[in-house]
Formats: structure tokens, C-alpha cells, sequence
């Protein structure tokens, strides 16, 4: 097949996460070509969400793609589609715009409490955990550090500090929602206009990866 025929989908990764999270997700080679993106570092932890975005979709070097974006991977997504044009986004486990946001991240937005996030505390205690702890919470750890690598101070306050500041976009581009009803940390509660994963969490790209899958090809079609 011709490669002007191929649809170019480039997927962006949730907050510290990486695109191991994506490695259940396939799709048919002769439609479609899969581009999985990393986090860059950001050059401060007050840099725009604007600049960081300016830097971050050099990595997309095909015209008119489709963005799938998890959780503030979506609201990357949305940012990027106003300075890149893009066929369609599809936002997983994530964001709209900041009206969606929960009364608790709009609580930790108004007491400026993020700023008092212990990550070297975090990363000091979980290797504790993993040196003494149980084989279930081994194996647990282990997990998470395969799919969340990325806790650099920097970049965790960066993110942590661009989504609760996020001014949302106006974009007029296909925009397709996925969201699982039990979603603790973006709830449903909040969000309008999505396709709902029943027994979804948070992290329903990497339980529910079948399931997702099937939702992405449908909004592809």
C-alpha cells in the first residue's frame, strides 16, 4: 500500500509515564503507522506549557497525524493540535478542558499545596518498600516503575504544575473521549461528552487494553 494511504497515529504517554503503556495496543499495519512519544524535559519548572509544546511536537514529523493522548498526555495532545494540524485526537483517562477538573485538583490549585509534593520522599520511599517489602509489593513496584520511569523532581513539578494551570484549547478538530466509570483521579463525575469504559480506572489503558483498542480503531474508521 502506498504510504500517502497510511494514517500516522502518534501516541503520547500519561504524566511520568512512558509508551510501555501503549505496548498492548495494535493496530492494522496496512492502514495504519504507530509512533510512540516520550516526555522531554522541561528547560524550568515554570516553563510554558506553550514552549514546552513549541519543543515537544518537533518529535512529530508527519503531516496532518492522529494524536491519542492518556491522561495529561491528552492535554498535550490538545495543545499540540493548535500549533500542528491534526485529523483527529483521542483523549483517554483524561481532560476537555479545566471545567472538567474534579473540586480537588481546583482545592490543590487554590492552596498552591502541589508546590509541597515530596518527590525525593516518594522515590526514597519506594525504595524501602521494594528492599523490604512483601513479593506481592515487589512485583507491584516493579510494575510501576516500568510504566511510570520518569519522577524527576523537574519534570513532576513542571507537569504537576501545567495541568493544574492548564487554560484549556479551542480547537476544531475531531475530538473522541474514552473514560472509565471508576476513574478515581479524574472522575467521571466531571466529565461531558465521553464514550464510557465500563469498570475503567485511571489506568484502564493498561487493564483494559483490548477494550480500548476496539475504541480506537471505531473512532479511526
Amino acid at each position: 500500500m502506498k504510504t500517502e494511504n497510511i494514517t500516522h497515529v502518534y501516541f503520547l504517554p500519561g504524566m511520568s509515564a512512558c509508551s510501555a503503556i501503549f505496548e498492548r495496543i495494535q493496530l492494522p499495519k496496512e492502514k495504519y503507522k504507530m509512533h510512540f512519544l516520550e516526555w522531554i524535559m522541561p528547560h524550568s519548572k515554570k516553563e510554558s506549557l506553550t514552549d514546552y509544546t513549541k519543543r515537544f511536537a518537533k518529535q512529530i514529523t508527519e503531516k496532518n497525524p492522529v494524536l491519542v493522548g492518556v491522561s495529561f498526555g491528552g492535554v498535550l495532545a490538545q495543545e499540540i493540535a493548535q500549533i500542528i494540524p491534526a485529523k483527529k485526537i483521542i483523549l483517554i483517562s483524561s481532560v476537555k478542558s479545566p471545567e472538567e477538573y474534579s473540586p480537588f485538583f481546583k482545592t490543590v490549585k487554590a492552596t498552591k499545596i502541589h508546590k509541597l509534593l515530596p518527590i525525593s520522599f516518594i522515590n526514597w520511599s519506594e525504595n524501602l518498600l521494594h528492599k523490604n517489602g512483601s513479593k506481592k509489593v515487589r512485583n507491584t513496584l516493579s510494575v510501576y516503575r516500568k510504566f511510570l520511569p520518569l519522577r524527576n523532581k523537574l519534570y513532576t513539578q513542571w507537569a504537576v504544575r501545567s495541568f493544574l494551570y492548564w487554560k484549556g484549547c479551542n480547537n476544531h478538530v475531531d475530538l473522541f473521549h474514552l473514560h472509565g466509570d471508576a476513574d478515581k483521579i479524574i472522575p467521571i463525575h466531571y466529565i461531558k461528552n465521553c464514550e464510557i469504559i465500563k469498570n475503567g480506572t485511571h489506568v484502564m489503558i493498561l487493564t483494559k487494553s483490548s477494550t480500548i483498542q476496539q475504541h480506537i480503531l471505531r473512532c479511526l474508521a
